[in-house]
């Protein structure tokens, strides 16, 4: 399966388009910047999706959906956030079509002109905001708890498969609150929220802080990140979370009558994450053999592979996995018996190994006669033999352990790769020589940030929560500093 696969130290960016495409996850459609996210991929978001939106649920959330046109007029209304999207926006400015004057295609039926050009989403802040003002009165309106799931399109000229494409799935969350504490806290909760969902189910160590302004969302007071290093030393932003204030609510109009009788401006949040998050799977735990997945989200977790020569000894293995096979779906783990007749034994372990399968199961005549079974784990690609009569209490703390391990594996990596700097020859070695997180002294400023960013490619990515205070000075300016900040490359 892997034959001519680059390897990540020779071309990261290469092995990651190849991985992607040879993984059978997702493939470049007939329009330009746009995916076809295939079955596989698409069922590791299906998982990412069901453990979100349970979490979601169990925070006080519902779901609800909006247009994805969205009048161009609204988007005047936040000077801000026109400014932050006007680049990206595709606009639909025509409703039909007609034959061409020759006959040989079609085009644009000018009496068929919009009376106003629509927008198609980019984000939804300004039509959920021009809703909510029917929806909200009273402080008995709030708080409003509203989540979407939906496709948004940004027309990015210089495209990557589930890393940066002119449409893509996400998810969006858009509350409203009555008091600016409310607001705040829930902002919080949410990146809280998504700091779990990568550690605990990516197995992707995460730093949350907040974005400076220059990164920051368009319309936003502030907005809080968590961010992923990956294998290339690159960090990629895995979900934000926006405190917006009352800015979109006084663009809409969006007022409560308080319990003392009072009109007031709502406060509000937005916050999202989308398919980005299995790239950032991918470039943080897989190999040069390919695939690899952390058991919580991997659409297959173990594959039964039979070793056979003829019918009889495939129906005598079939009669021992297949209740084995029914017990561990019982427990709730997903599996797959292969018992094609059609491929080769050899060629099924490299297809599983390559898509990341966690743990490959192996059995065969001679296996049944030692009442054993191969039990290979993806992770660190060792083998072991199991008992067959241990095998059902044996693959659910396997399984865990592969997942403790990728996490700790990423955590480890990202430690070795986060940098205390001081000078701008070290910062300057990090980012151009090792990679990874440069931890140094900014003087808050964005001249500064737009200077180190032109001569080095590098940004803040976060100014972590709960960050020490320590006076020091930038490693660009030499201005007073107190207290450092992440930079890196990032995607």
């Amino acid at each position: 399966m892997a034959k001519n696969f680059p390897t990540r130290a020779e071309n990261f960016s290469q092995w990651y388009n190849e991985l992607v495409i040879k993984a059978d996850l997702a493939e470049n459609s007939a329009v330009r910047g746009c995916m076809v996210i295939k079955p596989y991929g698409y069922a590791i978001w299906e998982k990412m999706q069901a453990v979100l939106d349970k979490m979601f649920k169990d925070t006080g959330h519902s779901n609800a959906y909006f247009p994805i046109f969205i009048p161009k007029s609204f988007f005047s209304k936040e000077a801000s956030h026109v400014e932050g999207f006007a680049k990206e926006c595709a606009v639909v400015t025509h409703y039909r079509l007609k034959n061409s004057p020759d006959g040989k295609g079609v085009v644009v039926d000018e009496d068929a002109k919009l009376e106003e050009e629509l927008i198609i989403r980019p984000t939804s802040e300004t039509i959920i905001w021009d809703t909510y003002k029917n929806w909200i009165q009273s402080y008995r309106d709030l708080p409003l708890l509203i989540n979407q799931w939906a496709n948004v399109v940004r027309w990015e000229m210089r495209t990557r498969l589930f890393l940066r494409t002119a449409e893509f799935l996400w998810q969006e969350g858009h509350t409203a609150h009555a008091t600016k504490d409310e607001a705040f806290n829930e902002t919080i909760t949410i990146l809280n929220l998504y700091a779990d969902f990568a550690e605990k189910w990516m197995a992707l160590p995460v730093v949350k802080g907040v974005k400076t302004e220059s990164e920051r969302f368009a319309g936003a007071i502030d907005t809080y990140a968590i961010e992923a290093l990956m294998q290339d030393g690159k960090a990629l932003q895995s979900g934000t979370s926006h405190f917006l204030g009352q800015n979109f609510a006084k663009a809409f109009d969006v007022k409560f009558l308080t319990k003392e009788n009072q009109l007031e401006h709502v406060w509000a949040t937005s916050w999202g994450v989308s398919t980005r998050l299995i790239g950032a799977l991918i470039m943080a735990h897989s190999d040069d053999k390919g695939l690899v997945l952390p058991p919580k989200l991997a659409p297959i977790q173990v594959v039964i592979v039979p070793v056979f020569k003829n019918t009889d000894q495939l129906r005598l293995i079939s009669e021992q996995v297949l209740p084995i096979k029914k017990s561990l779906e019982d427990r709730g783990i997903s599996v797959k018996y292969d018992d094609r007749d059609t491929h080769k034994p050899g060629w099924k372990f490299a297809e599983y190994e390559f898509k990341g399968i966690p743990v490959r199961l192996t059995i065969g005549p001679r296996d049944i006669e030692q009442g054993t079974m191969e039990v290979a784990r993806r992770d660190t690609l060792q083998k072991s033999v199991i008992q067959i009569s241990d095998i059902i209490e044996y693959i659910p703390g396997l399984l865990d352990d592969i997942q403790q391990n990728l996490f700790e594996r990423n955590l480890d990596f990202r430690e070795k790769h986060t940098y205390r700097v001081d000078t701008w020859g070290e910062f300057v070695d990090v980012i151009e020589n090792k990679g990874g997180f440069a931890s140094a002294h900014w003087d808050g400023t964005s001249e500064t940030e737009d200077q180190i960013k032109e001569k080095t490619k590098a940004t803040v990515r976060v100014i972590p929560m709960d960050n020490p205070k320590e006076e020091g000075t930038c490693i660009f300016s030499g201005k007073p500093s107190s207290e450092r900040v992440l930079f890196a490359r990032a995607y």
